[in-house]
């Protein structure tokens, strides 16, 4: 293979990621990691590092639009992440003690029961007439854009949004993985947000997430050019035309798109415990 069919190859690849990643809060690596190690068969460590990059290309592309059209909640983005980055702390330290094995498969399952939860929600049918008493205090209620109107949200189960983030941040320091699900999980089952607040936000979260590990990649000289431009250049166009029509799609759909994308990594995942890769 030729290295500019590599190239084109890698564009459309990482197009995909980017759309599905500015659609779902999940980020590009749901995709670029599989179809680099699998398709392309490049070492592990370097998909990582053309992932970290992905996800930043998707959160860096879709945040300034999201921020525009008024849908991303950054005080609720901010006040989660903390949550994220103690739990990822404290994975972080029980690498060593923790069997990964028995983690993945826990992990999927937890992702499979995650999907199920999502297409059960029906948004349209809920009212809340209050928020959190947290919510209150830290002011995160908001408001988002549908159908040329301005629709206030109130925000709830704060407490219990903050654990979930916890136990996605220890997931992600134990098996060094991303917790876009769990983050749009946390804001969708937890404090019941619109689900396009929900999944905007995530994509503004995991760039923070991503941007603090992509550091220690290219030190240890896993950013390699040739994978990481191509894969830029495409998650950044594709995330672009994905924040274009996330606006324009019914909740309902992007729903049955996260819910299918997060069954594939769970699918993945307990591959990976079965044949020992993880």
């Amino acid at each position: 293979m030729t290295i500019i069919t590599f190239s084109i190859l890698l564009l459309f690849f990482s197009f995909i990621a980017g759309l599905l990643g500015a659609l779902t809060g999940l980020g590009g690596g749901v995709v670029v990691i599989p179809v680099l190690v699998l398709l392309f068969h490049i070492n592990i460590h370097y998909a990582m590092g053309a992932s970290l990059i992905s996800v930043m290309a998707t959160s860096s592309g879709t945040a300034a639009a999201y921020l525009r059209e008024g849908y991303t909640n950054l005080r609720i983005g901010i006040f989660l992440e903390t949550g994220a980055v103690i739990g990822a702390l404290i994975g972080a330290s029980l690498v060593a003690v923790v069997p990964k094995t028995f983690l993945a498969v826990l992990f999927s399952f937890v992702l499979f029961f995650s999907a199920y939860l999502t297409i059960r929600r029906k948004e349209d049918h809920e009212s809340f007439s209050s928020s959190h008493p947290w919510a209150v205090e830290l002011k995160l209620n908001g408001s988002y854009p549908q159908q040329n109107r301005i629709i206030p949200y109130s925000v709830q189960h704060v407490p219990y949004a903050l654990t979930v983030m916890g136990l996605a941040g220890i997931f992600s320091g134990l098996l060094g993985i991303g917790s876009g699900a769990l983050k749009v999980l946390a804001m969708d089952q937890a404090l019941r947000l619109p689900y396009k607040v929900a999944t905007t936000t995530s994509n503004f979260m995991i760039g923070i997430t991503a941007a603090a590990s992509a550091g220690i990649y290219f030190s240890d000289g896993y950013i390699h050019p040739t994978i990481t431009f191509p894969v830029m250049i495409g998650v950044i166009m594709g995330s672009f035309f994905g924040a274009r029509i996330l606006t324009r799609l019914h909740h309902r759909t992007l729903r049955v798109i996260f819910s299918m994308v997060i069954c594939i990594m769970g699918l993945q995942m307990l591959y990976k415990a079965m044949t020992g890769a993880i």
